[in-house]
């Protein structure tokens, strides 16, 4: 056994805690999402909004789901991320297929649900260290 194990061995059996400590993967961080905000990192947030690895852009134009086009994603599909996250807000709902074809063509993964789900993916592949990007409809219309 050698040193390294043997300590391993002694923390484990002198039930000390031991620590796990990852490094961030990412500046951003979606901590809490509620109706009408999100909160990233410190910064509260209550409109829409597109997530990058480092960055944020504020106040994305959601139109209506259903009239979704490949033109309103033309900002995000220039950064090439490997998949893309729709946060469609309170209620899951499907966008046009030939947006996701869209994508599709461009070799873009294109994943749609309700918004809190959205945020949990988006931290989740974040941690896998994927590229990924997410669309967050944080501000509905009601």
């Amino acid at each position: 056994m050698n040193e390294k194990q043997a300590k391993i061995d002694c923390d484990i059996r002198d039930n000390q805690p031991m620590k796990f400590v990852r490094e961030a993967n990412s500046a951003i961080s979606i901590r809490h999402i509620e109706k009408g905000v999100v909160k990233i990192g410190n910064e509260e947030i209550s409109e829409n909004v597109v997530l990058f690895r480092e960055s944020i852009q504020r106040g994305w134009d959601a139109a209506d789901v259903a009239t979704l086009a490949e033109e309103d994603f033309a900002e995000l599909i220039a950064e090439d991320p490997e998949i893309v996250i729709f946060g469609t807000g309170w209620h899951a709902c499907l966008p046009p297929r030939d947006l996701v074809f869209a994508l599709a063509r461009r070799g873009i993964g294109f994943e749609c649900m309700d918004t809190p789900a959205a945020c949990r993916t988006f931290n989740i592949l974040l941690s896998e260290d994927r590229d990924v990007a997410a669309v967050l409809i944080i501000s509905e219309q009601e």
